[in-house]
């Protein structure tokens, strides 16, 4: 079975930099021949996605919708960056466990509450998880929360690199 690398941040619009190291991600994770599982949404996840879809990789969405269109309508989500979509139901928060739990690492760049939201859960059930760094918002907090605010021992591994390729080669080898 091939590995399944989720990619979990921010759905804001960033920075032209920003946007290009997202972008560098999806080419990485492209490169690994991996199949990448995103919350089919926007922002620099959007980035990651299209990315890696240009680049040949295979991109499945799990979207909080049941359908395309409340995907689209309901939550103003895109669709043109993945090959296939999972219509989960769940809204966004039960999206987030689906995703996590699909995964066998999870990447995060940048990213708010919601990324909060996937970081703690891909803890709490033991997930490798890679943050990449210099992005901003949880990705650059988590070592912080990890160190000072979780006091739960779980099998998790965090790791944490500003250099997409170096981080998942990590994460990667850490699966294998």
């Amino acid at each position: 079975m091939r590995i399944k690398i989720g990619v979990m941040g921010s759905a804001e619009q960033a920075a032209p930099a920003l946007n290009e190291l997202a972008a560098a991600l999806g080419r990485e994770i492209a490169g690994r021949d991996v199949i990448l599982l995103t919350g089919a949404t926007t922002g620099l996840v959007y980035c990651v996605g299209k990315a890696a879809r240009d680049a040949g990789a295979l991109h499945i969405g799990v979207s909080p919708a049941v359908n395309e269109l409340e995907h689209e309508e309901r939550y103003g989500l895109p669709t043109d960056a993945c090959d296939a979509m999972i219509y989960t139901g769940f809204g966004l928060k039960g999206r987030n466990v689906v995703l996590v739990r699909s995964c066998d690492a999870s990447i995060f760049i940048a990213g708010s509450t919601g990324s909060l939201n996937e970081f703690t859960i891909a803890y709490d059930e033991g997930k490798i998880i890679g943050c990449l760094t210099g992005t901003g918002g949880v990705a650059d907090e988590a070592e912080r929360i990890v160190e000072t605010l979780i006091k739960k021992e779980t099998k998790a591994r965090v790791f944490y690199d500003d250099d997409p390729a170096r981080l998942i080669d990590v994460c990667l080898s850490e699966v294998r």
